[in-house]
């Protein structure tokens, strides 16, 4: 199952809805992530509007980069309007009709013969175990994806797709900042029947906001940075790394610089205690 890169790049802000990167830059990216060891790309039809995966699949064609070598994992489910489908309300819809015509745009705006991992974007309050199934059989019978998962799912909501599926990850938000997951037995619930992890947002909110959670975080943070000899954000990514869930960070970094440092975080281990510090200044009380 696990043969994705430790540290997988995130496509979301590559496009429309972020750096909107030309072709060539786009295809360049793609060239630098695989020469530091990041092959695995994370996508979602959503992505600029429904225009990112297409974006991309023209610049994989543009570089020289062997299909064999990387791994694609895409998400669909999440109608959402927009230009390219100007609907009445945002919902979800995870008929076997939606999923398999989603699944037949990725592989055509991709350009490629098939999805590595296909990931139903969010749980819906609607969805039928038995009616996913159908589209992952018909999917899986003709070769289009390798294997199937689920972003964003509690214990109880895998559970329940469980029945008719064979699910082999989860995509889940986690992180310092946002630990729920390793409390609520989301991550007990994959490790024990054998989902693989990949965190969306892997540092968290600490980039972003200035509360009183990342003042606790700052100074604990500045003083690891060094021990460790490292910077705050490897700092991040190795106390997610820490835990035996086997996490793969997705990170949303389009800077060949900060993607080499997410590589390089691989190599630091975070002695228990300053595992546990770092836990105790994001709650901002001690462990019970």
């Amino acid at each position: 199952m696990d043969t994705f890169s430790k540290i997988i790049a995130g496509t979301m802000t590559w496009g429309a809805w972020g750096k909107n990167y030309t072709t060539s830059e786009m295809s360049n990216l793609i060239e630098d992530s695989l020469e530091l060891g990041i092959s695995t790309f994370d996508h979602a039809d959503i992505y600029g509007g429904y225009t990112t995966e297409a974006d991309f699949g023209e610049a994989f064609n543009q570089s020289n980069v062997d299909r064999s070598k990387v791994q694609f994992i895409t998400k669909c489910g999440i109608q959402y309007p927009s230009e390219q489908r100007p609907l009445e309300v945002k919902h979800y819809d995870y008929s076997a009709e939606h999923i398999i015509w989603s699944t037949e745009k990725s592989l055509q705006n991709l350009k490629t013969d098939y999805i590595d991992v296909l990931l139903l974007h969010r749980p819906s309050p609607l969805m039928d175990p038995k009616e996913i199934a159908k589209a992952f059989d018909h999917l899986k019978s003709q070769g289009k994806v390798k294997s199937f998962g689920v972003s964003n799912f509690t214990a109880s909501q895998m559970s329940l797709l469980s029945s008719e599926n064979l699910i082999e990850w989860n995509q889940i938000e986690c992180s310092l900042t946002q630990s729920n997951s390793m409390f609520d037995d989301t991550l007990n619930y994959m490790s024990i029947n054998q989902i693989g992890a990949m965190a969306w947002s892997p540092l968290g909110s600490y980039f972003k906001e200035d509360n009183n959670q990342n003042k606790r975080i700052k100074p604990l943070l500045s003083k690891m940075c060094s021990t460790y000899n490292a910077s705050e954000d490897q700092i991040l990514l190795a106390w997610l790394l820490h835990h035996p869930a086997n996490i793969h960070p997705i990170v949303g970094t389009t800077q060949k610089e900060r993607l080499k440092d997410a590589v390089d975080a691989l190599s630091i281990k975070l002695k228990i205690q300053d595992w546990f510090l770092l836990l105790e200044a994001s709650w901002g009380h001690k462990v019970p």
